[in-house]
């Protein structure tokens, strides 16, 4: 069975002027343009595809990666307005992903904008679409996470207890703000790590790791910036949060945990301006 707007194993059936023809099953014949040939293939060959519709709504396949699949949720950029139908956004493939207006919320956009969609298939169209109606998509699976594993992180909105998340493209999360000092925006993505699951299947976040394997290597992370810099840093405990993230990519309370351990191993001192290296004491 064809998984439009997924990855497909497709055998091709037959050679054309400007690609391939490959079989789509009941859902009829996929065009694979040359522009999206790779390596040599051959009639009966399978190839791994991903299957949209083109502006013409025929089935067309191709070797790129979009940015994102059906069943997931990304931040796009809008490139585009067609004032009768919606928005066309950026998905990273030859024909733009629509965005109707239907499925956008009440907040305006412009070109150049960024915004978190989840990509579905139209049950009445049969098209690729986006939508800012975010709560109808989300997986009802339970997703099969520890704590502490590395997730992929998409901030999209705020509460009074943290910053939502989509994890993985998938799942809802929240990122408390306890467990950040960085002042996060809807569109910013980054590695983070899971808490926990709850009973619902919603996610609670961490932005670091969790315990002193953390607090170890960014303890060598500011040995080693110490080192470079002949011993002395602009850092400590009272630095911006958002420098420090940029500096040693981690949150401030973490920061602030490693210098804590450094200096009771009398490996530093604080100083007006920052830090500085102590050796031979």
């Amino acid at each position: 069975m064809l998984n439009l707007g997924k990855w497909n194993e497709l055998k091709v059936q037959e050679r054309m002027d400007n690609g391939f023809l490959l079989d789509g099953g009941t859902a009829g014949p996929v065009r694979l343009p040359d522009a999206c040939v790779t390596e040599p293939m051959a009639v009966g060959q399978s190839v791994r595809v991903f299957v949209y519709n083109d502006s013409e709504e025929r089935l067309v396949g191709t070797t790129k990666r979009p940015f994102v699949e059906v069943g997931e949720i990304a931040y796009l950029e809008v490139i585009g307005i067609n004032e009768r139908i919606g928005f066309f956004l950026d998905w990273g493939l030859d024909k733009d992903l629509l965005l109707p207006y239907r499925e956008q919320d009440d907040d305006p956009l412009e070109v150049g904008d960024g915004i978190v969609v989840a990509v579905y298939v139209d049950e009445y169209t049969n098209r690729i679409v986006a939508s800012t109606r975010l709560h109808r998509h989300f997986t009802e699976q339970r997703p099969a996470y520890e704590p502490n594993d590395a997730v992929h992180i998409l901030i999209y909105g705020d509460s009074p207890l943290g910053y939502k998340a989509i994890v993985d493209k998938c799942y809802r999360g929240l990122l408390y703000h306890s467990e950040t000092a960085d002042q996060l925006e809807t569109g910013d993505q980054f590695t983070g790590y899971v808490r926990t699951v709850r009973a619902d299947g919603k996610i609670d976040l961490r932005r670091d790791p969790a315990g002193y394997g953390r607090v170890e290597s960014i303890r060598e992370v500011i040995l080693n910036k110490l080192e470079a810099a002949d011993g002395k840093l602009p850092f400590n405990d009272k630095s911006d949060s958002e420098a420090i993230r940029k500096s040693f990519k981690t949150s401030k309370k973490a920061f602030k945990q490693a210098l804590g351990a450094l200096y009771k191993e009398r490996l530093i001192r604080f100083t007006e301006t920052g830090i500085e290296r102590v050796d031979g004491e």
